[in-house]
């Protein structure tokens, strides 16, 4: 299809024409942005009178998966500056959805511990998760969706050390 075609079937009543990305469509990072930034909104709109703040499903998730997890490795794992992981962890333990308790190793340390309330939000979460990205993982293979999952994580992998720090390009 050329240029003049499309631009008249982007005018006209038939369904849109797909874009051209450019060279924005050979960057790996725009592609995941776009898809990221769907599923969010799509998330965002199915949770809207949950009154979440960005970054707390996330967050409350990973504390369920690591109990005892500090707030500096939380922060690492789910790219969030410390003093906004330290809002989500006090948000948090307003709503009742996890606790802090002293680090039986390290005194200085807190060890964060998801509380059976939070573990019941989360289950509600996951539901309406799974409902709003099965809209678009029905696209995948089980096969397709496995390779996709550790494509992502030897992604992430290779971006973050193990002590968190971002890798030179």
């Amino acid at each position: 299809m050329n240029a003049k075609s499309q631009l008249l079937e982007r005018d006209g009543d038939a369904a849109p024409a797909r874009i051209n990305l450019g060279r924005l469509g050979q960057f790996v990072g725009f592609r995941l942005r776009r898809v990221q930034n769907q599923l969010s909104r799509n998330f965002a709109t199915v949770t809207a009178n949950e009154g979440l703040r960005s970054g707390l499903f996330s967050s409350l998730a990973i504390v369920e998966a690591n109990p005892g997890i500090s707030q500096s490795e939380l922060s690492r794992e789910v790219g969030l500056d410390k003093s906004v992981t330290v809002t989500i962890v006090d948000e948090m333990e307003k709503f009742g959805w996890a606790e802090r308790r002293r680090s039986t190793q390290d005194r200085r340390r807190y060890a964060l511990y998801v509380t059976p309330a939070g573990a019941a939000k989360l289950n509600h979460l996951f539901s309406l998760m799974d409902e709003t990205e099965a809209a678009v993982l029905h696209q995948l293979s089980p096969g397709e969706m496995q390779l996709l999952s550790e494509l992502l994580d030897r992604m992430y992998e290779a971006i973050v050390r193990e002590d968190g720090s971002a890798q030179p390009g």
